[in-house]
């Protein structure tokens, strides 16, 4: 089994970044081969060009594109890690997604009907955010970030979503806390 890691923290003593290590070594103890592409270390380039849309119409892209094309194609599963800052994905993020996920690579129009390229491709998601679930949950984000990551980007693009964690009030976790959240992700990708 091939799983790519789409990583996007830029603090490398993060929570992320310790999520990041529990789910790559227990990939590896199983296994899988593993991928990581950390965007920070990386030093991707979000930004969505006019170069690039036009490029996307025509069906052309950037080598630096088309390489993470190419790890998302040839992955079984994909895992994006990553924060949620201001009820939503980091910039870095949301551009990797506005630049590799193009028309004619992920998704495109049959006859006018949407269909997602990446199916038979598993998704994992793990967010950490300072709110607590309940915040979330009264005020409706817990289901507006599902609906919006979830079914708008991965869904969309064929994905089949096995789990979308939300790890809240990530900067006060005590150890106890993030042990638990440890054994959770460990159970999800071990039942997978």
């Amino acid at each position: 089994m091939k799983h790519l890691i789409i990583y996007a923290h830029p603090n490398a003593a993060s929570l992320n970044q310790l999520f990041k290590q529990t789910i790559e070594e227990t990939l590896r103890r199983q296994k899988y081969e593993v991928v990581v592409r950390d965007l920070y270390q990386l030093n991707f380039d979000p930004v969505l060009s006019l170069e690039d849309m036009d490029g996307q119409r025509s069906g052309r892209v950037s080598e630096a594109i088309r390489r993470e094309q190419e790890h998302i194609v040839w992955a079984d599963a994909v895992t994006f890690i990553y924060p949620i800052w201001w009820t939503g994905m980091p910039a870095i993020m949301k551009g990797y997604i506005d630049r590799v996920f193009s028309y004619g690579f992920a998704y495109r129009y049959d006859n006018g009907i949407q269909k997602g390229l990446l199916a038979g491709k598993a998704a994992f998601i793990i967010n950490s955010h300072g709110k607590s679930k309940i915040e979330y949950q009264e005020i409706g984000m817990d289901n507006a970030l599902k609906l919006t990551s979830d079914k708008g980007i991965y869904t969309y693009c064929g994905f089949d979503v096995k789990r979308h964690f939300f790890f809240d009030r990530a900067d006060r976790a005590t150890a106890e806390t993030i042990e638990v959240w440890k054994t959770e992700i460990v159970d999800a990708y071990a039942m997978w």
